[in-house]
């Protein structure tokens, strides 16, 4: 498993234990460094501050995507897993796209619903699409 899937997958963890705790993701990546002893991976915080710093503009996309589903129906998984897939194709410049959406849908395969890597490879699949377009709409 390479460094990145490893970080997304920590990511992942984090940004589903803060939304359960009903707590911001920052501080649950900084409990989550205090109790470790270590920084961990930098792009494990690189994900979990980019979403943090985006969350509104990623959940407005999301909810666009998601046709017929609401944030607040989502599994947790799936939620988070459309955020992170959603940033990285958004923000991250030195992934492609394709891989963003492929470690998405592993994850969602490894981890969710058997529904779930359909709905997040079509709901990103979709972002992805569009990215020129809903970049140049947050300028």
């Amino acid at each position: 498993m390479s460094a990145r899937t490893k970080a997304r997958k920590r990511a992942l963890d984090l940004l589903y234990a803060a939304q359960l705790r009903g707590r911001p993701a920052l501080e649950e990546l900084a409990e989550h460094r205090e109790q470790q002893g270590t920084e961990g991976n930098p792009y494990t915080a690189q994900l979990v501050a980019g979403i943090a710093d985006h969350a509104n503009r990623i959940d407005e996309v999301i909810s666009t995507y998601a046709e017929g589903w609401t944030l607040e129906r989502m599994p947790a998984v799936d939620l988070n897993l459309l955020r992170l897939g959603s940033f990285e194709i958004l923000y991250v410049e030195d992934v492609p796209d394709a891989v963003a959406i492929s470690e998405a849908v592993k994850l969602a395969r490894d981890l969710s619903t058997d529904d779930s890597p359909a709905f997040v490879n079509g709901v990103l699949g979709n972002l992805a699409r569009d990215k020129a377009a809903l970049l140049t709409e947050d300028d």
